[in-house]
């Protein structure tokens, strides 16, 4: 049991750091006021366990986001020159000042 228990908490709190570490605090505080008969204490931390239960029930209801199987849509073509080459530009008449 003494080598079981680091290893569940550690892999709890990897996995989701935040609800974890709110987890904690709220059985510190749970603990502290039920040893020293200050119920006020205790059933606040009594509710941050629960707002830490509801927490980690929001990130594992998130699940695994959508992937689309649709080809991107491309808005240039393929090749960055066009196939033929530009004609170049001559001036037909010239202009004196």
């Amino acid at each position: 049991m003494n080598i079981l228990l680091p290893r569940v908490v550690k892999t709890a709190y990897r996995k989701e750091p935040l609800s974890s570490f709110i987890l904690i605090v709220g059985a510190v505080d749970a603990v502290m006021g039920g040893v020293g008969e200050r119920w006020s204490l205790c059933s606040f931390g009594v509710g941050i366990i629960a707002l830490a239960l509801l927490v980690r029930w929001f990130q594992s209801s998130k699940g695994q986001p959508v992937q689309f199987k649709d080809s991107p849509r491309l808005y240039l073509p393929a090749s960055s020159s066009p196939p033929d080459p530009l004609p170049l530009l001559t001036p037909k008449h010239r202009r004196r000042p």
